[in-house]
């Protein structure tokens, strides 16, 4: 979840590597640090509690810490709590973790991970004379990297394979060794990681947007593997240590596209950009009129032996596979099952052979997700990656890979990735419909233009967004929210739930309507807020009777529906309209008035929109 940076060239590296921490700040803010070599002096080590700007305080910007070479580390706390002590970076050296200075130490590092047997390694080190000073896994990595450095007077590589051996968990690790001035030294396992290169100098960091206003060449360090970096150069190397060789890719999107271009908030710029990023998936998708999967490199006869489908996603993306659930099992007549990643990686799934599992993750990085993944690939089952991020550890290791093109989303609440995620499975359907014969291809060119006009429709829900604000202001002192919908509805439910909670902490629950009688109507009482989303026409009637059994019992009721259902102003209290659509599609618009409330309720209640309390954009740990 953290986030890294790393910086070696001509330059003073505090800027730049507070530049590049400001950039991943979404990945953790409980605490951050650099530290920062000049030649062959002790590394200055500074730390700050809280948001980033702390840290900046510390430092003037940067500019008061010497030094071409240093790494820096923003902190979501995982072992041991925010603390000047736990915040990173770590030494091998006794020091307390103290908040600045020059720490003599011959090992000192940044980590984004979870060390799982942390414990075990600790109690090895103790009883060879290491003393510890936080809490955290990390110092432990550190140390016994310096351990293994010194006991076999090895090179900073070896010492670092025979550490990634040794360790059990997920790390993206960045050590800088006294006796190898200007020289950093990474290792990757399962967190993301990428190097970039530029006039001379190089930069690490987490993820694409640290880096993008120095370069856009860009190497994937993979799996198990670690380098070298000196300025204006990258040496790969696999765990015995040979040198091997990788390929600069060109990131394609500008550093532009990662601000937030006027907007107060990244995650209401990320709302307004998704008619542009789902017409660019569409486009991406769809040629000549026709669904085009040959990028994705699936042919029409593998979808056709096609006997069912298991999705397995994390929270937002999971939602996405709960809606088109409904739109693959209608159009195409194939069973379709959707797991939690995180429940499927343990419970031993039975897959079947002729099966497709499908994988969605924004980052492409996501822990449980890339371990489902695996399973899959160890059952010889085909599997369907469908990414944002190009170059991810999903996207390398699936059989198969449909990016997003919603280009860099910032914001820790999900919103064009979701909806881009959203149509790639509409377009999925289509392609899996064609190939099985449940719908003709006439049928599937009307669908494709009908999916052709969610741009435009989102668009027109954009634009009348004021009435949400006004509607936000009045409910932002709620305690609870019941969303509730039947069929894909339902799915849209969950989404906008999790899109309430997550950003504005008003307690909030997604029910199918239909289950409110089962338990949950007893939890209504007096002023309580009931959204029902009614996009699906053959079931707006039953979902409206779910309403009126609220309203009875005191609730007050938001109405979400099509232009053209004007009657449910005789029921509810508040009403959103959204354009007519095909009910397998117009979960896409019903979307965007539920991002928009959760965001103005957030922005009501006087919250960080951007960052929300506990949470980070990418889950690379368990």
């Amino acid at each position: 979840m953290c986030g890294i940076v790393g910086f070696v060239g001509k330059h003073q590296a505090a800027p730049i590597l507070l530049e590049g921490l400001s950039k991943l700040e979404y990945r953790g803010y409980d605490s951050a640090g650099i530290a920062v070599r000049n030649g062959k002096e002790q590394a200055e080590v500074v730390k700050a509690v809280g948001r980033l700007k702390n840290l900046e305080e510390k430092t003037d910007n940067g500019m008061s810490v010497s030094g071409c070479c240093g790494i820096g580390h923003t902190r979501w706390a995982t072992h041991g709590g925010p603390s000047q002590t736990n915040a990173h970076p770590h030494v091998s050296g006794n020091c307390s973790g103290s908040a600045s200075g020059t720490v003599e130490s011959e090992v000192v590092g940044v980590h984004n991970g979870i060390i799982e047997n942390y414990q075990e390694l600790k109690e090895k080190l103790v009883k060879n004379g290491y003393e510890f000073y936080s809490d955290t896994d990390t110092e432990v990595a550190i140390k016994l990297v310096d351990y293994y450095y010194k006991k076999y007077n090895m090179g900073p590589i070896d010492a670092l394979a025979k550490t990634m051996v040794r360790v059990r968990g997920s790390y993206a690790l960045e050590v800088m060794f006294l006796d190898y001035p200007d020289e950093i030294y990474v290792a990757r396992k399962d967190s993301p990681m990428i190097i970039g290169i530029a006039d001379g100098e190089t930069f690490v960091a987490s993820d694409v947007p640290a880096i993008l206003n120095h370069t856009k060449n860009v190497y994937y360090i993979g799996n198990n593997e670690m380098a070298r970096l000196v300025s204006g150069k990258a040496e790969f190397y696999d765990l015995n240590g040979d040198q091997i060789e990788k390929e600069l890719v060109e990131i394609k999107y500008t550093a532009e596209a990662a601000e937030r271009g006027g907007y107060e908030h990244f995650m209401m710029k990320e709302i307004h950009e998704q008619p542009k990023a789902i017409q660019d998936t569409i486009n991406s998708l769809v040629k000549k009129g026709k669904v085009d999967f040959s990028e994705v490199g699936i042919t029409d006869e593998e979808l056709k032996g096609i006997s069912n489908v298991t999705i397995v996603a994390c929270g937002s993306a999971w939602h996405v596979g709960m809606a088109a659930q409904y739109v693959i099992e209608d159009l195409c007549r194939v069973p379709v099952r959707v797991e939690l990643a995180s429940e499927f990686r343990y419970r031993r799934p039975i897959l079947n052979k002729d099966g497709l599992v499908i994988v969605i993750s924004q980052s492409g990085e996501t822990a449980d997700t890339l371990a489902a993944l695996r399973e899959a690939k160890e059952q010889g089952i085909t599997t369907l990656a469908i990414v944002n991020v190009v170059g991810s550890s999903i996207a390398r290791e699936a059989d198969h890979v449909l990016y997003t093109l919603a280009g860099p989303e910032i914001s820790v609440a999900t919103t064009k990735a979701y909806s881009c995620q959203l149509v790639a499975t509409y377009l999925l359907a289509l392609a899996l419909g064609v190939a099985k014969e449940t719908i003709t291809k006439k049928d599937c060119a009307k669908y494709i233009d009908d999916i052709c006009q969610l741009p435009e429709g989102i668009q027109k829900v954009l634009d009348d967004k004021e009435r949400l604000q006004w509607f936000a202001s009045k409910i932002a002192n709620a305690k609870d929210i019941f969303f509730i919908g039947r069929g894909i509805d339902y799915a849209i439910s969950l989404e906008g739930s999790l899109k309430m909670k997550e950003i504005s902490y008003i307690h909030s629950e997604a029910y199918a309507a239909g289950e409110l009688k089962h338990g949950t109507i007893s939890l209504i009482e007096d002023g309580t807020l009931v959204i029902g989303i009614l996009g699906q026409n053959e079931l707006y009637e039953k979902t409206v009777s779910n309403m009126v059994e609220c309203k009875a019992r005191g609730a007050f009721l938001m109405g979400l529906t099509a232009y053209g259902n004007y009657e449910i102003e005789d029921t509810a209290d508040f009403v959103t309209y959204i354009p007519k659509m095909d009910p397998h599609f117009i979960g896409s618009l019903a979307v965007i008035p539920l991002q928009l409330l959760g965001y103005y309720v957030s922005v009501a209640r006087g919250l960080d929109v951007d960052k929300p309390r506990n949470l980070a954009k990418s889950v690379t740990v368990e």
